[in-house]
């Protein structure tokens, strides 16, 4: 069993140097001490924070930059790029009508990097 996720959780991607955080907005109306994710808390800069610096030579601005430097990878500012919601969540448990997330979900970025929870932000709730 996962964990249930909420606001506050840390998260990774492959290609980010540093941990960026999970933003959930009260919107979903249910709330431990902090609002309860579910996997449309998937908007850039909204619910998912930069990662410091990406390294990923899809973003055109790291292959820009890197070509400028003579091939030497020049990684650039973070913006996360996250079209499609977290998968698999957890179907059986609905928040605001979508299935909650759990820690075991990721989130894909446009540039190629795998976004993944590290921390979820509590430990006291299991979902399957």
């Amino acid at each position: 069993m996962g964990q249930l996720v909420c606001g506050g959780a840390s998260l990774q991607c492959t290609f980010g140097m540093a941990p960026g955080t999970l933003n959930v907005l009260p919107l979903n109306l249910v709330t431990t001490t902090t609002p309860i994710a579910n996997i449309m808390d998937n908007k850039p800069m909204m619910n998912i924070t930069p990662f410091g610096v990406c390294s990923s030579l899809a973003n055109p601005a790291v292959a820009s930059a890197t070509a400028a430097a003579l091939g030497v990878l020049t990684p650039q500012p973070c913006v996360p790029v996250t079209a499609a919601p977290w998968a698999p969540g957890s179907p059986t448990v609905l928040i605001a009508n979508m299935p909650a997330l759990n820690n075991m979900s990721k989130c894909m970025c446009a540039w190629g990097g795998v976004i993944q929870i590290v921390n979820p932000g509590q430990v006291t709730i299991q979902v399957p």
